[in-house]
This record gives C-alpha cells, sequence and structure tokens, in this order.
C-alpha cells in the first residue's frame, strides 16, 4: 500500500466521521418538528447513519491493519539490509537538505 492511499484513507474516515457527527447534530436539532413527514425522515436518517457508523468501523480497522502491516514490511526490510536502508535514508536527507537550502 502507498503512503498516498493511507493519507487518502485516513482522510475519508475521517471525513465520515464529520459527515456522522454533522448528521446526528441535524437530527437533534430537528427532533422538536412534528409532523409524520419529518418523523419518517428522521428514523431513515437515523438508520443510515447506523449503517454508516458501522462501515466507518470496518473502514477504520483496514486502515490501521494495512499501517501495521506496513510498519512490518518496512521493519524485516531494514533488519534485512540495514546498510542499504541508512543509504536509503542518507539519501532522502541529503534531497530535503538541498530543497530546504535553496529557499
Amino acid at each position: 500500500m502507498t503512503t498516498d492511499n493511507a493519507v487518502t484513507r485516513e482522510k475519508i474516515v475521517q471525513d465520515l466521521r464529520i459527515v456522522v457527527a454533522d448528521a446526528e447534530e441535524l437530527l437533534r436539532a430537528t427532533a422538536s418538528q412534528a409532523g409524520e413527514k419529518a418523523a419518517v425522515a428522521r428514523e431513515k436518517i437515523q438508520e443510515s447513519l447506523s449503517r454508516a457508523k458501522v462501515k466507518l468501523a470496518e473502514a477504520e480497522d483496514i486502515v490501521i491493519d494495512k499501517t501495521e502491516q506496513a510498519a512490518r514490511v518496512t521493519d524485516a526490510y531494514v533488519h534485512e539490509n540495514p546498510w542499504r536502508a541508512v543509504g536509503i535514508a542518507a539519501g532522502i536527507g541529503l534531497i530535503i537538505g538541498l530543497l530546504i537550502g535553496r529557499r
């Protein structure tokens, strides 16, 4: 899994949490509204929120599992190739240093 994918999935999970929280707040704010249509709409929204919470928890579990897997693979690579890992880190540090020095 690439870093961009991990960041994207984490951002999606975070955004979904915000949407769920906003929808719950909307439901609380409209709880005093009378009428059959409002009650039906609130019930449908509540069901959708429940499903979204379940899917959000599943997505969060997947992100955590993938992150842990990437960490294990990276750790194994560094243990198997310590000098190569040091060289890569030094190269990345050099590039970052050059980019920062240009400013």
